[in-house]
Order: structure tokens, then sequence, then C-alpha cells
């Protein structure tokens, strides 16, 4: 796992003022709060509002992204959470953290250096469950995927108690998601739910880390990305060099070196013609033509026009 690094310079804060919002329905990434923005002042980091006001003085080295009400910050090499009025609630004492923050409010956070292992902290900064894994990721829907045994061990899951509920015994895994989770034994990939047992058999060359969205999932087979439904039935046959998820009834789609959007019946309803895109969050994604972003509604018209 990566430590923090979600540093934004001025040069991209006015993007993040027009589509702040628009990544913030995205498969487990809700958490996040987006009515902050970073800005840097003299090499340090703060929040301003919407109005530009500073609300948290530059002053960290560092900053993630407020999620249940408590964001991460860097001061020199260690980590540390603040609350929205800038006061530090958790003292800066972990080597690295999850940069995305608390998830159903827990934390995974690293002790030790490089070599030292994940554990996970409550909202008080008090260690829940001890550093004891080799790899780990975010609680989802009670469960979070652990690893155990380095480079070559395997995962499972935990609850949050640290309890295994499903042992280490697979070469990759997905978050659950609608109650199931991608799983890869050898090279193929299937689904299982909140007990081991599969309910869709090993068959997929790749799947959507994210797991299921709208009751759809998508899915590689020979190269190509299509979506399956939660009995396994391929719905959308795979024809896409790549794919998003649905969010709001539309995914983004990649063919040849274009984006655009399909519907749950793999109906094209906005012709690829995107360098980039995000997912559609209250009527809107974001879309990037060249070097420029700017925003879309669900017919494909420009919200605002080509010019930032």
């Amino acid at each position: 796992m990566k430590k923090i690094s979600s540093v934004i310079s001025l040069s991209f804060l006015v993007l993040f003022l027009l589509v702040g919002n628009v990544n913030s329905s995205q498969q487990n990434e809700t958490r996040k709060d987006v009515s902050l923005f970073v800005v840097v002042q003299n090499g340090k980091i703060g929040f301003i509002d919407k109005t530009g006001k500073i609300v948290i003085k530059p002053q960290f080295d560092g900053l993630g992204v407020f999620s249940e009400g408590l964001c991460i910050v860097e001061i020199g090499e260690k980590f540390g959470f603040i609350n929205k009025k800038g006061e530090i609630v958790i003292n800066p004492q972990f080597d690295s953290v999850d940069y995305r923050g608390f998830s159903e409010g827990l934390c995974y956070v690293k002790i030790g250096g490089k070599s030292g292992k994940w554990g996970f902290i409550d909202k008080r900064g008090k260690i829940v469950i001890n550093p004891q894994f080799d790899d780990v990721s975010y609680f989802s829907e009670g469960l979070c995927y652990v690893k155990i045994g380095g480079k070559s061990g395997k995962w499972g899951f935990i609850d949050k108690t640290g309890k295994y509920v499903i042992n280490p015994q697979f070469d990759d895994v997905s978050y659950f998601s609608e109650e199931l989770s991608g799983v890869k034994i050898g090279d193929k990939w299937g689904f299982i739910d909140k007990t081991g047992k599969y309910v869709i058999n090993p068959q997929f060359d790749g799947v959507d880390y994210r797991g299921f969205t709208e009751g759809l999932c998508c899915v590689k087979i020979s190269n190509k990305w299509g979506f399956i439904d939660k009995r396994g039935k391929i719905v959308i046959n795979p024809q896409f060099e790549y794919v998003d998820f649905f969010s709001e009834g539309l995914c983004g789609v990649k063919i040849g070196d274009k984006w655009g959007f399909i519907d749950k019946r793999g109906k094209i309803v906005i012709n690829p013609q995107f360098d980039d895109i995000t997912s559609f969050s209250e009527g809107w994604s974001s879309v990037k033509i060249g070097d420029k972003w700017d925003v879309i509604d669900k017919t494909g018209k420009y919200v605002w026009n080509p010019t930032h």
C-alpha cells in the first residue's frame, strides 16, 4: 500500500472546484467529503471552501481527503488526523495510512517502517486490530481483505474484530460490493459470497476491483471487457478496450482510444469522443478532450463550454 501523496497544486484547483462533486458517488469513494478543497501556499498545504476562503491554514506537508469527519495529514514523515477545524485529533505517529481515510469507522495504518505491518485504528487513534498483515484494504460491507505470507502470500477476509471470516486462500481479491467479492485462483476470477462460497465459478480473465454496481460488474474475456449480472450471465458482450462502472444508469467505455457512454443494454448513448471521463454523479460527468476538462450531462451536452 502506498502512503498518502494526494497533494494538489493550485494549478488544478479550478478543476477540482468544477468537478469535485463528480467523483463523489464512485464505488468505494463515497466516503470523501468534497465541500473543502486543497490549497498550497509556500510549500504547505491547507483547505479552502467553495468561496475560496481559507478554512484550515496551510501548515501541513501532505493532506488526504476528509472522510467520516477526519482528514489525514502528514507532518515530517509521520501521519495523523485532523478535524474540520484543523485541530489534530490523532497525533502524527504512523509510517503510512490509507490515503482514503476512514471507512466504516476504521482506518488501516502501518507501524514499523518499510518492513512494518498493517493494522487498524478507530477514530480516537486507538489500535483495534493489531498490526500483523503484509497488505490490507479498507472495510466494505463489514469485511476487509488482508494478505499474509509476503509477496507470494494469500488473501482472505476479516471482520471488524480482526477475526478471519474467510481464510487466506486467494491469489487476488476485490472489495465486497452488493454482497459479492471477486476472487482469483490461478489465472481466473470468480465471485464469492460472505461465507466464502462460490456463487460464480472462476472463469474470467479479469474483473473490476470495485465489484458490482447497480447489479452489474465488468469482466474481461480474451482482452475485451463486458458485463455480467449476479448470476454470472453475460448481459453485455465483451467488446470494449476498457470500461468504468455503472453509475446513474450509464457507464463509460473505451473504444479504440476514445471514451463514450453506454446504457445497461450496452447501447451507446454518448458517442466515444473523449480522452478521459469520470462516472456520472448527480447527472454530470467530467470529460477531457486534449488538455481541457469540462462537464457534460446525460445527453452529452456540455454544461460549460470547453474553455477551462
